[in-house]
């Protein structure tokens, strides 16, 4: 049982990884280190991801929604994206050492 966790560690950080290249094109960073990937879990060969966009209007949606499926399905899994319009997005959610960068502190 260890083992089994251990590879579904290894596959759902080899994920993030994969999806740390995707960048917002309005702020220029990664959706991961932007706190964008709400929830992110691997069943059997599908993997779930709920997503935080900075904004319920935003224009790049479609196209995050694309790349996410996209990345994801190069690795050999099949995808489920939900969209979280229910909470908001908010600069505490980005990473600390990006959040440095901006004087965000």
């Amino acid at each position: 049982m260890k083992a089994y966790s251990r590879v579904i560690m290894d596959d759902k950080q080899k994920i993030l990884n994969v999806l740390k290249s995707i960048l917002d094109p309005e702020i220029g960073y990664d959706i991961v280190s932007l706190g964008m990937v709400e929830e992110l879990r691997i069943e059997d060969n599908k993997v779930y991801v709920k997503f935080l966009p900075t904004t319920p209007m935003c224009p790049y949606l479609p196209y995050l929604i694309e790349a996410i499926t996209i990345k994801i399905r190069k690795l050999g899994y099949d995808v489920e994206i939900e969209i979280d319009f229910e909470n908001q997005w908010s600069p505490e959610r980005i990473d600390p050492e990006i959040r440095k960068k901006f004087n965000m502190q």
